[in-house]
């Protein structure tokens, strides 16, 4: 059965300490929606496709997937290099090198790969709120 944070996680939580459930939807809700529609030196893109595939992989890393998400996406937007990386911060966070943050999205600025790293830092933190749960 599925077992989501906006069907399940969001309401146990707030059953077993209240009001921590909206803090943390709202901490998440946050991060997934921040953007400032700009992807290296394009503006005006819409990045909502890419910040579900970053999200979604990371759930799919920890064994949690979405029947209605089609995972072809994140083997289109998501190169290798940017693969290894968000593998390797959530599961192996003492692993991770200068090496490995330089060798994804090399064009781009560092406040996107930023935000790289608060979405697949919460995404992780649901999937183990989920899990908890």
């Amino acid at each position: 059965q599925d077992y989501t944070w906006e069907d399940h996680g969001y309401s146990l939580i707030n059953r077993l300490y209240p009001d921590v459930g909206q803090l943390l939807d709202e901490k998440f809700q946050v991060v997934y929606n921040l953007t400032y529609n700009t992807i290296a030196m394009h503006c005006g893109v819409d990045t909502s496709m890419l910040r579900r595939a970053i999200w979604n992989y990371v759930h799919c890393v920890f064994g949690i997937r979405y029947d209605d998400y089609d995972y072809g996406e994140v083997n289109q937007l998501l190169e290798r290099n940017l693969k290894i990386y968000i593998k390797t911060v959530a599961c192996y966070p003492e692993k991770t090198t200068k090496q490995i943050y330089t060798q994804f999205w090399r064009h781009f600025k560092h406040s996107e790969k930023v935000h790289v790293n608060l979405l697949l830092l919460e995404a992780r933190m649901q999937a183990a709120l989920l899990y908890a749960l």
